[in-house]
């Protein structure tokens, strides 16, 4: 049996006396995941709309004006477009629930979009620097104030669609990733302003270009450590803030408690994390371990915020190149 389904399968005889408190506290975690989660894809909603809107007004005026930097932002918004659509879809796809096969549900949709996002805002920053790269050798003419009124409507609607996802950023990989492709468009924006009122005043028609690559270059820092996060996450490193040391010398302080060993950590989906390993404890009658498992369930929960964990405790220590004698196998899902 995988981890995942052993995290699904609680084992009921020894959380009998636990199950009304339990259901409880499962029902109020589950009705306030699902009320983020709609305000989530909610407000992902309403930032697909505002760029999608300006994608239309940054192509229209980056044609007439033949400004690069407008053309490359209106690229960069198809992009978040498309970005913002699977985000979205990967949203909604997460709040299914889990089935025998997929235990865990769709949690990891959110990671892969949030890696696709990336992997986007990469190559298509990499573009905008070999466009960028050919108007520097054959500069090219831009209409100054045109291109000055675009960026200016261009700004204030990514800086809106910034604000309303920024409340999310923090909780969701996959609102990062969104985030972070609506944070790169008002920073292009904000160059072509610049550039805008630069070509309009001394007619450098050079600058244009310029600010492309710096934009990108901006874009690509950003991109680049959504990218390796996701990777990370799928590669179900240990998360950044936790440190198996640290974990395993938390539990041996607990009455009862020996020493904690083969310890496995990683993320499921933001926010979410797992845990599966040994606990050596003391030996006593197995009714009396109950006690033992719920200090540990506590401590993880409280101190390090994992609530899914798998947890065996052991009388003798397991060598995982041998036969454990008499285990006692607990799991736990809060």
């Amino acid at each position: 049996m995988s981890v995942p389904q052993r995290i699904e399968n609680l084992d009921t005889r020894q959380h009998q006396d636990h199950d009304d408190d339990d259901e409880h506290s499962h029902a109020h975690r589950h009705s306030h995941g699902l009320g983020h989660a709609l305000g989530e894809r909610r407000d992902l909603l309403i930032a697909l709309v505002i760029t999608l809107l300006m994608m239309v007004v940054e192509v229209v005026g980056g044609l007439v004006s033949n400004s690069l930097a407008l053309l490359s932002d209106a690229g960069h918004m198809f992009t978040d477009n498309l970005a913002l659509l699977l985000s979205f879809f990967a949203m909604t796809f997460a709040s299914m629930p889990a089935t025998d096969r997929r235990t865990f549900g769709f949690y990891r949709l959110e990671i892969l979009a949030a890696l696709v996002n990336g992997i986007v805002l990469v190559l298509v920053s990499f573009y905008i620097v070999y466009e960028a790269y050919l108007r520097i050798v054959h500069p090219q003419p831009v209409a100054g104030g045109l291109m000055l009124v675009v960026a200016m409507i261009g700004l204030v609607a990514n800086v809106i669609g910034a604000f309303v996802l920024a409340k999310h950023s923090h909780a969701s990989l996959n609102i990062r990733g969104a985030y972070l492709h609506i944070l790169g468009d008002a920073l292009s924006s904000v160059g072509v302003v610049i550039g805008g009122v630069i070509i309009l005043y001394t007619g450098w028609y050079l600058i244009d270009p310029l600010l492309s690559v710096l934009i990108s270059l901006v874009i690509v820092y950003g991109a680049w450590a959504l990218v390796k996060e996701s990777v990370s996450i799928l590669l179900e490193s240990v998360p950044a803030h936790l440190n198996i040391e640290t974990i395993a010398a938390e539990l041996q302080k607990i009455e009862g408690v020996r020493e904690a060993y083969h310890i496995h950590v990683w993320t499921i989906t933001s926010g979410v994390y797992a845990m599966s390993g040994h606990v050596l404890i003391e030996d006593q009658l197995v009714s009396g371990s109950k006690d033992v498992l719920e200090r540990i369930r506590a401590l993880l929960a409280g101190k390090f915020k994992i609530e899914h964990s798998t947890i065996q405790l052991e009388c003798d220590r397991c060598d995982l190149s041998s036969v454990c004698s008499l285990p006692i196998n607990a799991q736990n899902s809060r």
